[in-house]
């Protein structure tokens, strides 16, 4: 017997909101009926008609744009998304151009997006598309789901908007949305209850404007229907929504609690040689903002060392940037500033600490960058432009930059 999913009994709404007949029990979800789904999607579809978002990606049916506008949407909000969507076409107008780009290019063009494996299985999956497909977007779901970073409810985006395929896009906003129409309780953190949003969403999507009504769940969803300080009475379904009708939207959805982001410390060392530019690296073989850079970054695990004494703390760095760099700065006693960045498991904590380079250090550097031993570069702030750094970085560069206002210092 399937597991009742759902805290309300709909038969008892029957004729009391817009709910005129009942269909069947789907994954424990009792749904209303065929009329008053009729209904339901004349209702929001007019609605999504006067109301919808203007937005650039939604001016074209082209599977490119739109799957380019989908993974940019993923953990970015829409009015991000807007100037890095027009600057990412300028750069790859083409499937083609995509697949071809050098990853230097690439990375830079993304800058400041953050979730950088997002565009690396873009470009894998633009490859996949030139070597299995002759550089054609394919037009059916299984072809879509199997090109790289490209899941589910990417799938039924690009599904529906781009070939009118009736199948639904299920991501938090809709789980939102349609766990308030009917109230259900299944938890939308546990992957197993995908399945109770997805079978449900696919008997309410519009069999003819699929695209449409995906996009109006994401409006909604973005509008009256918000995570919090939702404004449901004014929701164009506020009759259908059983939430909205019992009083309970803020219960909906069950959501258990995320494990807690983990600290971690940096000490960040702002390296500079005899022309004042600062030395940075590039990070390969890391699982976290591989191949982007950044200044030198010391690992102090789960604990900073604050608490030691401050000739305790230089000799701690010196030993550290020694091993890993083969260098002994001459740094300054106290730290010039700090930096905290969220990543979705990670919180780091960056202290910023100021040093010098003798000449003979900065040789060395030197010799390893020509002999391309390491990847290291010199940077001053006029070639930021040349280098593709990560959020983290660039808030690394405002504290310095920060520091030498104060300080009336400047990088020459």
């Amino acid at each position: 017997m399937t597991e009742v999913n759902q805290d309300i009994d709909l038969s008892l709404y029957m004729n009391e909101s817009a709910i005129q007949d009942l269909g069947p029990v789907i994954e424990g979800v009792q749904v209303w009926g065929p009329v008053t789904n009729q209904d339901f999607r004349k209702t929001f579809l007019d609605w999504y008609d006067k109301e919808s978002r203007r937005l650039p990606w939604r001016e074209s049916k082209d599977p490119y744009r739109i799957w380019v506008s989908e993974i940019m949407l993923q953990q970015t909000r829409v009015d991000t998304v807007i100037g890095y969507y027009a600057r990412f076409l300028s750069a790859f107008p083409t499937i083609k151009a995509l697949a071809e780009a050098e990853e230097d290019q690439l990375l830079k063009v993304w800058e400041g997006l953050g979730y950088y494996s997002r565009v690396r299985n873009m470009q894998a999956a633009a490859q996949q598309i030139m070597a299995d497909h002759d550089g054609i977007f394919p037009d059916n779901l299984a072809d879509i789901k199997k090109l790289k970073g490209i899941g589910p409810y990417t799938a039924g985006a690009i599904g529906s908007i781009a070939f009118g395929i009736p199948v639904p896009a299920i991501d938090g906003n809709a789980m939102r949305v349609i766990s308030r129409l009917f109230m259900i309780n299944a938890d939308i953190q546990k992957p197993a209850n995908r399945k109770i949003f997805e079978a449900v969403g696919q008997y309410l999507v519009d069999p003819d404007r699929p695209g449409d009504f995906n996009q109006a769940i994401m409006d909604l969803g973005s509008s009256f229907e918000t995570p919090k300080k939702a404004m449901p009475e004014l929701s164009p379904l506020r009759d259908f929504t059983m939430a909205t009708l019992t009083g309970t939207t803020d219960n909906y959805p069950v959501k258990s609690k995320k494990a807690k982001a983990k600290p971690v410390y940096y000490q960040a060392l702002i390296i500079q040689n005899a022309k004042g530019q600062v030395l940075i690296e590039k990070r390969t073989q890391h699982k976290l903002l591989n191949n982007l850079w950044t200044v030198p970054l010391i690992n102090l695990g789960t604990s900073a060392n604050q608490d030691l004494p401050a000739n305790e703390k230089t000799a701690f760095l010196l030993a550290e940037t020694q091993e890993a760099y083969g260098i002994s700065p001459i740094f300054m006693r106290k730290e010039i500033g700090q930096v905290k960045h969220v990543f979705t498991h990670l919180i780091w904590h960056i202290l910023l600490t100021y040093g010098q380079l003798k000449p003979v250090d900065e040789k060395k550097i030197n010799d390893m960058m020509t002999s391309g031993e390491a990847d290291y570069a010199w940077v001053a702030p006029h070639q930021f432009e040349d280098y593709a750094f990560p959020t983290v970085q660039m808030k690394v560069w405002q504290a310095y930059e920060d520091y030498q206002k104060d300080n009336h210092h400047n990088i020459k």
